[in-house]
Protein backbone atom coordinates (compact mmCIF):
# COMPACT_ATOMS: atom_id res chain seq x y z
CA UNK A 1 0.00 0.00 0.00
CA UNK A 2 1.22 3.40 -0.85
CA UNK A 3 1.96 5.64 2.39
CA UNK A 4 -0.50 8.25 3.47
CA UNK A 5 1.44 11.77 3.96
CA UNK A 6 1.41 13.71 6.76
CA UNK A 7 2.05 17.45 6.27
CA UNK A 8 3.10 18.85 9.54
CA UNK A 9 3.80 22.59 10.92
CA UNK A 10 4.99 22.02 14.68
CA UNK A 11 6.73 19.24 15.99
CA UNK A 12 3.56 19.35 18.63
CA UNK A 13 1.02 18.97 16.01
CA UNK A 14 1.63 15.60 14.88
CA UNK A 15 -1.31 13.17 13.51
CA UNK A 16 -2.08 12.26 17.13
CA UNK A 17 -4.96 9.30 16.71
CA UNK A 18 -5.09 9.98 12.86
CA UNK A 19 -1.61 7.81 12.66
CA UNK A 20 -3.52 5.40 15.02
CA UNK A 21 -6.85 4.91 13.45
CA UNK A 22 -6.16 4.74 9.74
CA UNK A 23 -3.52 1.72 10.44
CA UNK A 24 -1.30 2.50 7.22
CA UNK A 25 1.97 3.70 6.23
CA UNK A 26 2.31 7.60 7.07
CA UNK A 27 5.00 9.66 5.37
CA UNK A 28 5.66 13.05 7.33
CA UNK A 29 6.60 15.86 6.02
CA UNK A 30 7.34 19.01 7.11
CA UNK A 31 7.97 21.97 3.96
CA UNK A 32 6.43 25.33 5.22
CA UNK A 33 9.72 27.40 5.25
CA UNK A 34 11.17 25.96 1.96
CA UNK A 35 11.54 28.35 -0.88
CA UNK A 36 11.62 25.55 -3.42
CA UNK A 37 9.42 23.11 -0.78
CA UNK A 38 8.63 19.60 -3.08
CA UNK A 39 5.99 17.36 -1.56
CA UNK A 40 5.86 13.86 -3.01
CA UNK A 41 3.72 13.22 -6.55
CA UNK A 42 -0.10 12.32 -5.81
CA UNK A 43 0.70 8.85 -7.50
CA UNK A 44 2.93 7.89 -4.77
CA UNK A 45 0.31 8.20 -2.12
CA UNK A 46 -2.99 6.79 -1.05
CA UNK A 47 -4.24 10.01 0.71
CA UNK A 48 -3.00 13.63 1.85
CA UNK A 49 -3.31 14.78 5.29
CA UNK A 50 -2.29 18.15 6.36
CA UNK A 51 -2.37 19.20 10.04
CA UNK A 52 -2.69 22.64 12.63
CA UNK A 53 0.14 24.77 13.45
CA UNK A 54 0.26 28.84 14.52
CA UNK A 55 0.57 30.61 11.36
CA UNK A 56 -1.45 32.01 8.91
CA UNK A 57 -2.51 30.48 6.37
CA UNK A 58 -2.38 32.74 3.79
CA UNK A 59 1.29 33.95 4.95
CA UNK A 60 3.56 32.52 2.03
CA UNK A 61 5.92 35.56 2.25
CA UNK A 62 6.77 34.24 6.32
CA UNK A 63 6.39 30.44 4.73
CA UNK A 64 6.80 29.92 0.88
CA UNK A 65 5.90 25.82 1.26
CA UNK A 66 2.34 26.63 2.45
CA UNK A 67 1.91 27.54 -1.54
CA UNK A 68 2.97 23.85 -2.53
CA UNK A 69 0.69 22.60 0.35
CA UNK A 70 -2.64 24.66 -1.55
CA UNK A 71 -1.42 23.32 -4.99
CA UNK A 72 -1.14 20.26 -3.54
CA UNK A 73 -4.59 19.89 -1.92
CA UNK A 74 -6.08 21.57 -4.52
CA UNK A 75 -4.66 19.16 -6.84
CA UNK A 76 -5.65 16.20 -4.44
CA UNK A 77 -9.12 17.34 -4.58
CA UNK A 78 -9.29 17.03 -8.36
CA UNK A 79 -7.65 13.84 -8.60
CA UNK A 80 -10.60 12.06 -5.93
CA UNK A 81 -7.35 11.46 -3.36
CA UNK A 82 -8.52 10.82 0.40
CA UNK A 83 -7.86 14.69 1.71
CA UNK A 84 -7.87 15.27 5.80
CA UNK A 85 -7.39 19.12 6.45
CA UNK A 86 -7.27 19.73 10.65
CA UNK A 87 -7.79 23.40 11.81
CA UNK A 88 -4.57 25.33 9.86
CA UNK A 89 -5.04 21.77 7.35
CA UNK A 90 -8.81 23.05 6.52
CA UNK A 91 -7.96 26.74 6.16
CA UNK A 92 -5.39 25.55 3.41
CA UNK A 93 -7.59 23.33 2.13
CA UNK A 94 -10.70 25.95 1.73
CA UNK A 95 -7.81 28.33 -0.04
CA UNK A 96 -6.71 25.90 -2.38
CA UNK A 97 -10.48 25.57 -3.04
CA UNK A 98 -10.83 29.23 -3.60
CA UNK A 99 -11.97 30.64 -0.32
CA UNK A 100 -11.40 33.44 1.57
CA UNK A 101 -9.67 33.71 4.66
CA UNK A 102 -10.45 35.73 7.89
CA UNK A 103 -7.80 36.18 10.23
CA UNK A 104 -8.78 36.97 13.82
CA UNK A 105 -12.14 36.46 13.56
CA UNK A 106 -12.98 34.62 16.08
CA UNK A 107 -10.77 32.82 18.86
CA UNK A 108 -11.83 29.59 20.35
CA UNK A 109 -9.73 27.69 22.84
CA UNK A 110 -10.85 25.00 24.63
CA UNK A 111 -13.92 22.11 24.97
CA UNK A 112 -16.83 23.00 23.90
CA UNK A 113 -19.54 21.72 21.43
CA UNK A 114 -19.76 21.76 17.98
CA UNK A 115 -23.49 21.35 16.12
CA UNK A 116 -23.13 18.21 12.91
CA UNK A 117 -25.56 19.52 10.50
CA UNK A 118 -25.04 16.99 7.83
CA UNK A 119 -24.26 13.34 7.25
CA UNK A 120 -20.70 12.54 6.73
CA UNK A 121 -18.81 9.34 6.87
CA UNK A 122 -16.23 9.97 8.64
CA UNK A 123 -17.04 12.68 10.58
CA UNK A 124 -20.18 11.54 11.92
CA UNK A 125 -18.33 8.86 13.52
CA UNK A 126 -18.38 11.61 16.56
CA UNK A 127 -22.34 12.23 16.78
CA UNK A 128 -24.24 15.06 16.37
CA UNK A 129 -23.53 17.15 18.64
CA UNK A 130 -19.75 16.29 19.66
CA UNK A 131 -17.66 18.26 22.57
CA UNK A 132 -14.45 18.70 21.16
CA UNK A 133 -11.03 20.89 21.50
CA UNK A 134 -11.07 24.09 19.69
CA UNK A 135 -7.74 26.04 19.06
CA UNK A 136 -8.46 28.50 16.31
CA UNK A 137 -8.68 32.30 15.67
CA UNK A 138 -8.98 32.54 11.74
CA UNK A 139 -11.57 31.09 9.80
CA UNK A 140 -12.61 30.27 6.18
CA UNK A 141 -15.63 30.42 4.20
CA UNK A 142 -17.41 27.77 2.77
CA UNK A 143 -15.83 27.01 -0.39
CA UNK A 144 -18.08 26.65 -3.18
CA UNK A 145 -20.05 23.18 -3.93
CA UNK A 146 -18.67 21.72 -0.69
CA UNK A 147 -21.26 20.67 1.79
CA UNK A 148 -21.06 22.25 5.69
CA UNK A 149 -20.58 19.78 8.19
CA UNK A 150 -20.45 21.19 11.28
CA UNK A 151 -20.41 25.16 12.68
CA UNK A 152 -20.56 27.00 16.31
CA UNK A 153 -22.19 30.20 16.37
CA UNK A 154 -18.33 32.01 16.67
CA UNK A 155 -17.43 29.50 13.73
CA UNK A 156 -19.87 28.83 11.22
CA UNK A 157 -17.23 26.60 9.22
CA UNK A 158 -16.22 23.98 11.51
CA UNK A 159 -16.05 21.41 9.21
CA UNK A 160 -16.86 20.58 5.29
CA UNK A 161 -17.12 17.89 2.49
CA UNK A 162 -15.94 18.94 -0.27
CA UNK A 163 -15.36 15.76 -2.72
CA UNK A 164 -12.51 13.34 -1.38
CA UNK A 165 -11.83 16.07 1.10
CA UNK A 166 -12.40 16.71 4.85
CA UNK A 167 -11.69 19.68 6.95
CA UNK A 168 -12.06 19.82 10.16
CA UNK A 169 -11.53 23.76 11.90
CA UNK A 170 -11.36 21.79 15.53
CA UNK A 171 -9.11 18.83 16.94
CA UNK A 172 -10.10 15.50 17.32
CA UNK A 173 -6.51 14.06 16.40
CA UNK A 174 -5.35 14.30 20.54
CA UNK A 175 -5.28 11.98 23.59
CA UNK A 176 -4.70 12.81 26.79
CA UNK A 177 -0.97 12.30 25.95
CA UNK A 178 -0.93 14.82 23.47
CA UNK A 179 -3.47 17.40 25.54
CA UNK A 180 -0.68 17.37 27.74
CA UNK A 181 1.95 18.21 25.70
CA UNK A 182 -0.13 20.93 23.86
CA UNK A 183 -0.37 22.32 27.49
CA UNK A 184 3.43 22.61 28.59
CA UNK A 185 4.38 23.78 25.04
CA UNK A 186 4.82 27.97 25.81
CA UNK A 187 3.96 28.44 21.89
CA UNK A 188 0.66 27.41 22.74
CA UNK A 189 -0.45 28.28 25.84
CA UNK A 190 1.82 31.40 25.95
CA UNK A 191 -1.47 33.70 26.16
CA UNK A 192 -3.46 31.73 28.69
CA UNK A 193 -3.37 31.99 31.79
CA UNK A 194 -2.71 29.32 34.60
CA UNK A 195 -6.36 28.93 35.11
CA UNK A 196 -7.32 28.63 31.97
CA UNK A 197 -4.78 26.09 31.19
CA UNK A 198 -6.32 23.83 34.16
CA UNK A 199 -9.74 24.22 32.83
CA UNK A 200 -8.82 22.79 29.41
CA UNK A 201 -6.89 19.94 31.02
CA UNK A 202 -10.07 19.17 33.16
CA UNK A 203 -12.22 19.19 30.46
CA UNK A 204 -9.61 16.89 29.01
CA UNK A 205 -10.15 14.50 31.74
CA UNK A 206 -14.08 14.76 31.37
CA UNK A 207 -14.50 14.42 27.52
CA UNK A 208 -11.18 12.55 25.83
CA UNK A 209 -12.47 8.96 27.25
CA UNK A 210 -15.23 9.40 25.12
CA UNK A 211 -14.00 11.15 21.72
CA UNK A 212 -11.37 9.16 21.91
CA UNK A 213 -12.70 6.24 20.80
CA UNK A 214 -15.40 7.90 18.40
CA UNK A 215 -11.90 10.19 16.25
CA UNK A 216 -10.21 7.14 16.01
CA UNK A 217 -13.34 5.05 14.18
CA UNK A 218 -13.34 8.70 12.17
CA UNK A 219 -10.12 8.04 11.47
CA UNK A 220 -10.50 4.57 10.74
CA UNK A 221 -13.17 5.56 8.04
CA UNK A 222 -10.34 7.41 6.08
CA UNK A 223 -7.64 4.56 6.05
CA UNK A 224 -10.74 2.55 4.68
CA UNK A 225 -10.57 5.07 1.52
CA UNK A 226 -6.80 5.31 1.53
CA UNK A 227 -6.51 1.56 1.20
CA UNK A 228 -9.67 1.19 -1.30
CA UNK A 229 -7.17 4.16 -3.62
CA UNK A 230 -4.65 1.09 -2.91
Amino acid sequence: MRPVLVVMHAPHEGPGLIARGIDAPVRVRTVLDLDDARLPDLDEVSGVVVMGGPMDADDVAGHPGLAAERALLAAAVDADVPVLGVCLGMQLLAMALGSPLHLRAATEIGFAPVDVVAEDLMLGALGERPTVLHWHSDTVELPAGATLLASTPATPVQAFRAGSALGVQFHPELDAGMLDLWLSTPDMVGDLSPEEIDEIRAAGAEHLPGLVPAATKMFAAFGELARARG
